[in-house]
């Protein structure tokens, strides 16, 4: 096979590689790295209600080994490569909905606060709700799924001053005796009790109490989901025939937990009973195909679960970039 390269394609090509060099690399490359990311928040519609997600920063939890239990470290590490994920980082995201219905404003979860446990990157809910337009002060229920520190750490700032000043918060009674108990202080759950006592005290007299399959707000429906501990929630939220679950922490992770939903994970009260309520929980959704928001899982946290052998699979639904 011959190629004909007339003359003029020649000189014109010698034409430009003249150019190029007479510019010099370095004319190509002058723009300064701008060393920025976008904001941290997505919106989207569900029936008449507007949903913005927004987050509290990525919560790094290091080695999967001690976390992940129940099956071989190998194993794990392995689930995690075949996902092109780093198989010595578990890092999870917080993804906090805000729903408006037109008549209230409700957040479900609030983040680390000013808490470091688990690093540097958490803790910049108010940063993302700022970035997303919505003030702190127009949020009219704060829904808790659990009081572990990275779901109400944000409740109030350093000083004990509530972040929320017209929002009543929404917790299950079970959970917040739990954590709130002075008792506890004494145990290895002492952090996590401490970072409760801080944030749900000084609002008490704002707290509601919601029960198992009560529609405790406009379109937000309580389903108790116990194991991770003992009061944990997920929630049903609907507007105008369109529906999502706000999973909490029924899944931390989008594979191994999904893949391997009778994986232990470290943090559950009790491991045995967070299994069963994942699976029990998860089948129902993935029967019935309704979407689901993970509170831990990859940004922004919004797809659909399936029931794949005796396991699950999560498709990320894609981001919508216009309402």
């Amino acid at each position: 096979m011959t190629i004909d390269v007339s003359r003029r394609s020649l000189l014109a090509l010698g034409a430009g590689l003249g150019a190029s060099a007479m510019l010099g690399s370095s004319a190509m490359a002058r723009a300064p790295k701008l060393g920025t990311q976008t904001p941290y928040w997505h919106r989207f519609v569900l029936g008449d209600a507007e949903v913005t997600v927004v987050s509290d920063g990525p919560l790094p939890l290091g080695d999967p080994s001690g976390t992940f239990t129940g099956v071989p470290k190998e194993e794990v590490k392995k689930m995690l490569s075949d996902n092109f994920l780093s198989p010595d980082n578990v890092v999870l995201e917080q993804n906090s909905p805000i729903v408006n219905t037109g008549d209230k404003l409700i957040l479900f979860d609030t983040g680390m606060g000013s808490s470091k446990m688990f690093g540097a990157s958490t803790g910049r809910q108010q940063k993302s709700m700022t970035e997303a337009g919505i003030k702190p002060g127009d949020i009219d229920a704060v829904v808790c799924s659990h009081a572990h520190i990275d779901h109400i750490g944000g409740i109030v700032d350093e000083g004990g001053k509530p972040l929320f000043p017209n929002a009543q918060i929404y917790i299950a009674q079970s959970d917040f005796d739990f954590w709130t108990d002075e008792g506890k202080l004494g145990s290895a759950a002492k952090d996590f009790v401490i970072h409760a006592r801080k944030n749900l005290l000084p609002v008490r007299d704002r707290i509601v109490f919601f029960k198992d399959g009560q529609e405790f707000l406009p379109g937000v429906q309580a389903i108790a989901a116990p194991g991770h501990t003992v009061g944990h929630t997920i929630f049903m939220v609907s507007s105008a025939g369109k529906s999502f679950a706000f999973l909490g922490d029924l899944s931390h992770h989008s594979v191994l937990l999904l893949e391997r939903p009778r994986m232990e994970f470290s943090y559950d009260s009790d491991p045995k009973q967070a299994a069963e309520s994942r699976v029990k929980l998860l089948t129902m959704l993935a029967t019935n195909k309704i979407p689901v928001m993970s509170y831990h899982f990859a940004w922004p946290g919004y797809g659909h679960v399936a029931k794949v052998g005796e396991g699950f699979r999560y498709y990320p639904e894609p981001m919508k970039m216009t309402l």
